[in-house]
């Protein structure tokens, strides 16, 4: 048995696949959305045409009846295809979580626990495992922290130049994100290339809306640049990246700001937003192209960022192998990715321009023959990789 039902769920909203991970094909997927509003939404998609349908969805737990529903009248049928186990993404695992986890009642007290360091997310999370839980009361279910990648970092890499006791006590050092798509991209680009992931050093850059870079040396991780929250380090499409603390202090004071309003202003309208009006990396691109000015100084601010993490990544890694871009504006920019790497000439970095602005399926190379690092364009593929954990774990039961 080798299909795993994927759960990504959030406060309002949940996403999910059925994936055959000895094919790694996705059987089915959909997204059950405005849970708790007057008229909820689910979008179905499998063979055929997506089904899709408005409906109240007062709670998670229905939102699940929707989606059983949803397989039995359009397939692919749960009986044919029976998930072995249920997957769930998880953001915050903190320092508990290494490894992916069997959920039992104690694990889910943990992860709500850890609700703290990711109000934004954990929560949701919780909702969807209780109702995934009561769904499928006879399957095992698998939690899949984003976090968990990142625990190979070494103190100097996690630890934060604050009082050592208050950091202790409100657990605050850097845990990082993205780590599935991560561990997902460097294993990938190794097998692509043929050479032991042990042998590797490696520079992932996820470049979505959301946006971090990771060192990862022989399948470790050693450097991220998320911390405590998915705030910290790059210029992301709605939040700042890194910021000089005193400027919270200073909004304070002037602006006479909360704690929730300053919340929102660095995670929802900060960024390229934040300087462009726009979010989307294709609208950034499309003004500047036009001559907007504030879209290029957007553009110039979010490379800038990239190229200064990228420099003192290859310095903590003593060196770089292969340089994987990945998600949504990692895949898809040519631009993002020629700009990114413009200044690292001086390392043997080159891209091969044709290669760059190639678009098609799958993995490839998008570095001359005769450069030092070898660059790639790797997909991401998150769900595949939370399926692939969470077997490991079933299978060892």
């Amino acid at each position: 048995m080798t299909v795993v039902l994927v759960i990504n769920s959030g406060s309002s909203s949940f996403k999910y696949q059925l994936i055959d991970v000895e094919t790694e094909q996705a059987l089915a997927s959909g997204l059950v959305e405005r849970i708790g509003a007057d008229v909820g939404a689910m979008t179905h998609k499998a063979a055929d045409a997506p089904y899709e349908r408005e409906l109240p969805i007062p709670d998670h737990a229905v939102g699940f009846e929707v989606m059983l529903r949803a397989f039995d009248e359009f397939g692919p049928s749960l009986i044919e295809n029976p998930p072995a186990a249920i997957g769930h993404r998880v953001v915050q695992g903190g320092a508990r979580f290494f490894h992916p986890t069997l959920i039992d009642d104690l694990v889910e007290i943990n992860i709500d626990e850890l609700s703290v360091l990711a109000p934004l997310h954990n929560p949701g999370a919780v909702q969807g495992i209780r109702a995934a839980r009561t769904a499928f009361p006879d399957l095992p279910h698998v939690a899949v922290f984003d976090t968990a990648f990142h625990q190979t970092l070494p103190p100097a890499a996690y630890t934060y130049a604050i009082d050592h006791d208050m950091a202790r006590k409100h657990r605050i050092r850097r845990y990082g994100f993205h780590g599935t798509s991560h561990k997902f991209v460097s294993e990938a680009a190794a097998e692509h290339l043929g050479r032991p992931l042990k042998e590797l050093k490696q520079l992932v850059l996820h470049l979505g809306n959301g946006a971090s870079i990771t060192a990862i040396d022989g399948g470790l991780s050693v450097e991220t640049s998320m911390g405590l929250t998915p705030l910290e380090g790059l210029v992301m499409g709605t939040r700042s990246g890194d910021i000089d603390p005193s400027v919270l202090l200073v909004l304070a004071r002037r602006e006479e700001m909360t704690p929730s309003q300053l919340d929102d202003f660095l995670n929802k309208r900060s960024g390229v937003l934040g300087i462009a009006g726009v979010s989307d990396m294709r609208d950034i691109e499309e003004r500047r192209a036009a001559g907007n000015g504030a879209a290029m100084l957007a553009f110039d601010v979010y490379i800038h960022r990239l190229r200064a993490y990228l420099g003192a990544y290859i310095a903590q890694l003593g060196g770089v192998d292969v340089i994987s871009f990945t998600a949504g504006v990692g895949e898809n920019s040519p631009l993002v990715r020629a700009a990114a790497l413009e200044t690292l000439g001086f390392l043997g970095v080159r891209v091969d321009p044709a290669r760059n602005e190639e678009r098609r399926r799958g993995i490839r190379v998008i570095s001359t023959d005769d450069s030092a690092v070898t660059v790639l364009v790797v997909p991401t593929n998150e769900e595949l990789e939370i399926a692939r954990q969470t077997l490991t774990v079933t299978s060892a039961r």
